[in-house]
């Protein structure tokens, strides 16, 4: 059963956002699975988690699926400008809960309940970092527990690439269990560290409680609707970008980089949603997208030649963002391509698409 979605969200959704969602729900998946499920989705009015509910909302409409999706949200009102082209739909609800508190027993039940809530920036590493740990631990015990007491049908962990510290050989692509060195003394690890305690704690409850359970470790993904103002190196440049303004380089720009566009690894998530293994861990980034930070201020400045935009210089220390120490991390997919994922987008693709939809909604 196929329902024209262009036709009833064309005109409140960014066009290229449109685009990347009705890619992501062609894909070949099992998607009859979520016939008749529940999804929750923690964190919900993130980057990540955002392009997720939206995903599963389309799938209702592409395919006629009866899908409820529950958005657990800390900032009500953000996340109502977030999902604005999707006031009134039937069976999508958005709570407002802080997950690192109980959920109350009267919390709706969950088949599938994914866990994306998590400072992701480095600028909340310095000034928050005991908020940093507290979405990947005790927000991670309290969703698990939900997840138990809900007999769901399954669990996925939205990690992070950063769990591997420093690779022990720089030239060699990470495999999932190819750890390095991390530094628990560093207050930059609060969010590598607990999101391995919140891995550990998922691979536990599936042990002890026989709860189905899936790691995915995402390496710099980047797209339409990420914050232009969170810090990271990437999210700056594309902010210079779309303000015509030359893009500043606060660093050596040596640092090399694996990016990964939205809607390949939103396909990567719902890869590993749906056919993987419980206990397991998938990495999810684009290893035929790695650039130099310097390199990708340099390919930024030509994609849209017409705003003039050069780079300058402005190294300086700044005690609230903390850098990684790491030179190159970049990820085997090995394991997830086996199950039938691989990222198709490019950087110059990924990087224009990205840009034009932001030029779009200032238009």
């Amino acid at each position: 059963m196929h329902i024209d979605v262009e036709s009833h969200i064309s005109e409140r959704i960014n066009p290229i956002i449109l685009e990347d969602l009705l890619r992501i729900c062609k894909t070949d998946l099992p998607w009859g699975e979520l016939d008749k499920k529940t999804v929750l989705i923690a964190g919900g009015g993130g980057f990540l988690a955002s392009y997720l509910a939206q995903s599963f909302l389309v799938l209702k409409r592409l395919y006629g699926l009866d899908i409820k999706v529950v958005c657990v949200v800390r900032n009500i009102e953000t996340a109502r400008i977030r999902f604005q082209a999707w006031t009134g739909e039937k069976n999508f609800n958005i709570l407002c809960h802080d997950i690192s508190k109980p959920f109350d027993e009267n919390f709706p039940k969950a088949d599938l309940i994914i866990h994306c809530a998590s400072q992701a920036s480095p600028k909340y590493y310095g000034t928050d970092p005991v908020g940093t740990l507290m979405a990947n631990s005790i927000g991670t015990i309290n969703l698990l527990e939900y997840a138990s007491q809900s007999n769901a049908q399954k669990f996925m962990f939205l990690s992070s690439g950063e769990i591997y510290g420093a690779p022990l050989i720089d030239e060699k692509l990470v495999s999932e269990i190819d750890y390095g060195y991390l530094d628990p003394m560093n207050v930059r690890s609060c969010y590598a560290e607990s999101k391995r305690l919140g891995e550990t704690m998922c691979v536990s409850w599936s042990h002890q409680f026989d709860l189905q359970t899936v790691v995915v470790r995402p390496f710099h993904t980047y797209g339409p609707g990420m914050s232009l103002n969170d810090g990271r190196v990437f999210a700056d440049f594309v902010a210079d970008v779309v303000a015509g303004r030359d893009i500043v380089l606060r660093s050596s720009g040596e640092a090399i980089r694996p990016f990964c566009y939205i809607s390949d690894a939103i396909i990567g998530f719902l890869t590993a949603l749906l056919r993987g293994e419980s206990c397991e861990a998938y990495n999810v980034g684009n290893p035929f997208a790695e650039i130099s930070i310097k390199d990708l201020a340099m390919k930024l400045t030509k994609l849209f030649p017409d705003r003039g935009i050069g780079i300058t210089s402005d190294i300086r220390e700044n005690a609230s963002y903390l850098q990684s120490p790491v030179l190159r991390s970049s990820p085997n997919i090995g394991k997830l391509h086996n199950l039938g994922w691989s990222p198709h987008i490019g950087i110059e693709e990924g990087f224009h698409r990205t840009i034009l939809s932001f030029l779009q909604s200032k238009s």
